[in-house]
């Protein structure tokens, strides 16, 4: 679990049990008590106190290898609005532009600098990804991070910038004026694409999704190997899944032309 770019103080109760639960990751499930103390900097009887109360509280697990989040969690996960009513609306048209396509099929929206994945979709034939329901990637190395930044306020490509571009292969566009010149051609068509960006051997083609007012809410996309990636295949379909999803979420087509394009020369 990736911290949150806000941190609490860790005197306070609230703190640390932040500390705790931003320890697990998807690579590392249950972790022992040491190990907790070793991630939090946190004294042993502390950690041992917080994941008492958390145990209680359903949102940790004591199991025969340490402390595993708790199903309390996913339970209140599936009660935030926002994610629900926008995953509930938006598998129908992800079913469609899987049935079309056969490739990984992603929602995702902007958290922060990154992209937080709400929903994937996968067949058996599907490739290998690194991205994973309810988990994060960089926005500046995935399509749907740039079809995100590309239609969002230019002061969040200011603040990804400077938060640093570190490449997650040799191909990531790890250079601000390289980045500030894809999200203007994505801006300009409407759809962004990247290619081994963030993994080797994978493409990806995606585009915005607007609610009600035209507002920018969320993101889906299409990956597939390199083999077979073709983006004069597969960004028809993203762009038209997008632009229906957006009418069923109340807001009309997407254009680009309805928005401000010189915000993103500089």
């Amino acid at each position: 679990m990736k911290p949150l770019e806000t941190q609490l103080d860790d005197r306070s109760v609230l703190g640390k049990v932040q500390r705790v639960l931003e320890c697990f990751e998807a690579q590392t499930s249950t972790l022992q008590l040491n190990e907790l103390m070793r991630r939090t900097g946190l004294a042993k009887g502390t950690v041992h106190r917080v994941a008492t109360d958390l145990v209680c509280w359903g949102l940790l697990e004591r199991v025969a290898g340490g402390y595993r989040l708790g199903l309390r969690l996913f339970e209140l996960g599936q009660l935030v609005p926002r994610q629900r009513i926008l995953r509930e609306t938006a598998l129908p048209f992800m079913e469609d532009l899987y049935a079309a396509t056969r490739e990984i099929v992603h929602l995702g929206i902007v958290d922060g600098v990154d992209v937080l994945y709400i929903e994937k979709l996968i067949g058996h034939r599907t490739a290998q990804s690194p991205s994973r329901m309810g988990g994060r990637m960089p926005l500046y190395c995935t399509a749907i991070g740039k079809a995100l930044l590309a239609f969002s306020p230019p002061e969040l490509v200011d603040r990804v910038i400077e938060r640093g571009l570190v490449p997650l292969t040799p191909h990531t566009a790890a250079v601000p004026s390289l980045l500030r010149s894809q999200l203007e051609e994505a801006h300009g068509r409407g759809f962004a694409q990247e290619r081994e960006e963030s993994a080797f051997g994978l493409g990806c083609v995606a585009a915005p999704v607007f609610g009600p007012g035209g507002h920018l809410v969320a993101g889906i996309s299409v990956s597939a190997p390199t083999t077979r990636f073709q983006t004069e295949r597969l960004a028809p379909a993203v762009t038209s899944t997008a632009a229906s999803l957006s009418r069923a979420l109340g807001s009309p087509a997407p254009r680009a032309s309805s928005l401000d394009r010189e915000a993103w020369a500089g």
